[in-house]
């Protein structure tokens, strides 16, 4: 299976837009959770299917009633299979739906985990195909009557979570276990004929649950398979298989309940229950059609706009020395052959080039899959085409009038900057002087951003992998896609979430105001993460993230243990403290107590001058906070952070297979909301 097709309860999802309907009813779910027992609605697995319904089919309706007819089943039964047919289509489109709760869930949390799921399961739309399983429930909708389905080869997956076993002797011990575990719960839910099984060996748990539509010995042939492939999870302590039709899972924590009526013999829990899932099923219902119905609104006005923008592109680029033959750049990169490939991202692949005048250059080949080409091709080339500062990668022109977009910019040997800093086997490690000027180097090509031209431009995806490093280790600001100007007469802007989690600055995260301080944060965390050498992660519960280390280490004066390992004591403890400290003061959890960038500039500069005391930096859990900490700000950022957790909101690291030599991001490492 294609891993890129599958989100698991890990968020490494791909790029999605998550509407607020969507947030606020997850967010309901999840309180509402807490006094009914456990529903277990995290996450396993969420597949959409690729082939898209007809822009004429009337098929969110269809959608629509096929989830309400499923709500009216599920609340009857725990589970249910039914079907429509898409009229008015031109061509016939049926939809097939199946629901099904674990049967050792209570009818209360049986309501609850399928509400999670339905309001989940849009996302996928339009495709034609989705299915999601979460902990104690599975929904699923197709255009053919996959009803008897065991398993499907392309499709079924295994998702591997938790920490390995430590030494040899625990993985033995440990594969022993799972192996007897899950052979005992596939051999109950066989033997007793219906499907489902749950057992527990020296600590070791598992759930076994087929779904209600296959026969005995379909049942049998998708637990065992099952079983064999979960066991490939090993040394994992949790595994999970998620099968067309069935799944299984264990466990070194006990997830399942023994009865499935626990938790519901209480009539007001049950009654409860019941109003909840109907009350978030009709609200489900209602918005999804409002956003359908806003979406049809919008969708010709940002056509309109985009080919307007289009038009202005095409007609000022072909004025200006901006333009290049698309035959003149085909020819350069000869003809994009794969041995000329440098760098691949979610906007598109970059290839060297070299012009009949033996310039080399980097050649990005735009991906128009998406609506966003447009917006960012205009920003590229518009909003910065004019700038020009030694920490910013130069953009020398483009073309339009070819059968696709190309972007042409200087070229780079030295790759991006997180292929020096994270990757394990680097031909190069980065000496404390490098780190410096690349950290200063970045800091005054901001600067210039936000102060040093006519208007005010915020780039908003500061991160590692958009440092891209000259033959000297330069530092040089690439990918603008996403950046945005700022008029001097405004205090923000309220803008649409879009960038990279773990470098957003909390303001813009939560409440969507822009500044030139939300680059700041970001830059912040840039600095950390170049100085220790280790990414930042907002959501690593084992061991803190990046910015929770470095906060309890200046609390306690020891800010040089941040200092990456592999520079030994070849660095200057003061000077590196120094710097910590600038960047714990970027990434402040108040923008207005952010330095701007030119003040960074100044004091990375002057290192005889004062840095000012930082404040407690965002996203902080008890474990880092000592007893005077304010417990106030505690429990706001731990909110927000379980709040993002909880909603499963699409982020990981750029970790593109990119040799970048040119500008390059991984659309894997964006989210816009």
């Amino acid at each position: 299976m294609n891993s890129k097709s599958f989100s698991s309860s890990n968020p490494s999802h791909n790029k999605n837009n998550y509407p607020s309907w969507v947030l606020f009813t997850t967010l309901l779910l999840s309180s509402l959770s807490l006094t009914v027992s456990n529903p277990r609605i995290t996450e396993a697995g969420l597949y959409c299917g690729t082939s898209k319904a007809p822009l004429k089919a009337n098929y969110i309706p269809s959608f629509i009633k096929e989830m309400e007819s499923l709500s009216q089943l599920v609340t009857s039964n725990n589970w249910g299979t039914h079907s429509v047919k898409i009229s008015g289509s031109g061509s016939s489109i049926p939809i097939y739906g199946f629901a099904q709760c674990f049967r050792d869930l209570s009818h209360t949390d049986c309501l609850l985990c399928y509400a999670a799921s339905r309001t989940r399961l849009p996302r996928c739309l339009p495709s034609v195909s989705a299915r999601i399983y979460l902990d104690g429930c599975f929904l699923r909708y197709d255009n053919y009557s996959f009803y008897s389905e065991g398993t499907d080869p392309s499709r079924d997956a295994v998702n591997c979570t938790g920490v390995a076993a430590g030494d040899e002797a625990e993985r033995v011990e440990l594969q022993e276990r799972v192996g007897r575990v899950v052979d005992n719960v596939v051999n109950i839910a066989e033997r007793d004929g219906n499907g489902f099984g749950v057992g527990e060996v020296e600590g070791v748990y598992a759930l076994a649950q087929c779904w209600n539509t296959l026969g005995s010995g379909g049942c049998r042939e998708c637990l065992r398979k099952a079983g064999r492939e979960v066991k490939g999870c090993l040394p994992k302590k949790e595994g999970r298989a998620l099968n067309a039709g069935c799944y299984l899972r264990y466990s070194t924590q006990k997830f399942y309940n023994e009865d499935g009526d626990a938790g519901g013999g209480n009539g007001f829990l049950r009654r409860r229950g019941v109003i909840v899932a109907e009350v978030l099923a009709a609200a489900a219902v209602i918005m999804l059609a409002l956003s359908a119905s806003y979406a049809a609104f919008t969708k010709f006005s940002k056509i309109k706009k985009e080919n307007n923008n289009l038009g202005q592109i095409s007609s000022s680029i072909s004025k200006s020395s901006l333009n290049y033959k698309y035959e003149t750049l085909e020819k350069a990169t000869d003809y994009f052959n794969s041995s000329r490939k440098v760098g691949q991202g979610g906007a598109g692949s970059v290839f060297k080039g070299i012009l009949p005048n033996g310039k080399v250059v980097a050649v990005k080949r735009l991906i128009f899959n998406n609506r966003q080409w447009v917006d960012e091709f205009f920003n590229e080339v518009n909003l910065i085409s004019g700038i020009e500062h030694k920490n910013l990668v130069k953009l020398l022109g483009c073309s339009i009038e070819g059968p696709e977009s190309l972007l042409v910019y200087e070229y780079l040997p030295k790759k991006s900057l997180d292929q020096f800093i994270f990757e394990k086997n680097r031909t190069q490690i980065l000496n404390w002087k490098q780190r410096f000027n690349i950290i200063l180097g970045t800091a005054e090509g901001l600067a210039y951003l936000h102060e040093g031209t006519k208007i005010r431009i915020i780039h908003r995806d500061i991160k590692s992998s958009n440092v891209l490093l000259d033959e000297n280790l330069t530092p040089k600001i690439a990918d603008f896609g996403l950046a945005r100007c700022f008029g001097g007469d405004k205090s923000h802007l309220s803008t649409g979430i879009a960038g990279t989690l773990g470098y957003m600055a909390p303001e813009y995260l939560i409440r969507g105001q822009l500044t030139d301080k939300a680059d700041v944060y970001s830059y912040g965390v840039l600095v950390l993460e170049i100085v220790s050498g280790r990414r930042n992660n907002v959501f690593r519960e084992d061991s803190g993230s990046l910015l929770q280390t470095a906060w309890k280490l200046y609390r306690s004066n020891t800010l040089t243990e941040a200092v990456d390992p592999s520079l030994g004591d070849d660095f200057p403890p003061s000077e590196a403290s120094r710097v910590l400290q600038i960047g714990l003061l970027c990434t402040q959890a108040s923008a207005s107590l952010r330095p701007s960038m030119s003040q960074v500039v100044y004091m990375l500069s002057n290192t005889n001058l004062d840095v000012p005391t930082p404040n407690q930096p965002p996203f902080l859990n008890t474990g880092m906070l000592d007893s005077d900490s304010s417990i106030k700000s505690y429990s706001t950022n731990s909110f927000i952070s379980n709040a993002l957790k909880k909603i499963g909101v699409s982020y990981s690291y750029s970790e593109s297979s990119r040799n970048s030599d040119g500008p390059s991001r991984s659309e894997e490492s964006i989210i816009q909301v």
